[in-house]
């Protein structure tokens, strides 16, 4: 009788953590032709089982014991990226920013140049 050679190995599960932006496919849906099956969530509660809930971030829809190879993680890097690439110091450089960066680097600029909060006076 002869062995195998072959290794066999179990694919890599992400792990996520309560908070995480993560984008959902519903198996279900998917595999039904469905359309509406894939959709962004926040990740509402890890199981120790290795299954998620997520809150829908759209419809605010609960979505129970989703498995997690149905789930991927969305970096806060690439939420951040235009901001962190913008040309700051050219003429219409805004005009290639998303209006959320915008809105990003004019809170910034307001807590930077305001006065800071100072605690109040003791005794």
């Amino acid at each position: 009788m002869a062995l195998s050679t072959q290794k066999t190995t179990n694919p890599v599960v992400a792990v996520f953590k309560d908070g995480d932006y993560v984008l959902y496919r519903d198996p279900a849906m998917y595999w039904a032709g469905k359309p509406g099956h894939t959709f962004v969530c926040r990740v509402k509660k890890a199981w120790a089982t290795g299954v998620y809930d997520l809150t829908a971030l759209l419809s605010d829809r609960l979505v129970e014991f989703a498995r997690p190879d149905y789930m991927r993680l969305l970096p806060p890097i690439d939420a951040m990226r235009d901001i962190d690439t913008a040309p700051l110091h050219t003429d219409g450089a805004a005009a290639d920013m998303t209006a959320a960066a915008l809105a990003w680097l004019t809170q910034q600029h307001a807590t930077a140049n305001g006065r800071p909060e100072l605690p109040a006076p003791r005794g």
